[in-house]
């Protein structure tokens, strides 16, 4: 593969890159009345809660 031909599909890739993170920060944007909210941030768990398991009762 020629240098032209890789330069060309890594500005390719990074145009999807940037489309695909333009969709995801549209579709967590804000909406009137609703709290955005993003599936993939961190959550702090609180330390009484390591090594515990509730199991449900049927």
């Amino acid at each position: 593969m020629i240098r032209y031909e890789r330069a060309k599909m890594q500005r390719r890739m990074q145009r999807r890159i940037r489309l695909v993170v333009e969709e995801r920060r549209m579709a967590f944007a804000q909406r009137p009345g609703t709290v955005a909210v993003d599936p993939d941030a961190t959550l702090e768990i609180p330390q009484r809660a390591i090594g515990r398991v509730r199991i449900p009762r049927p």
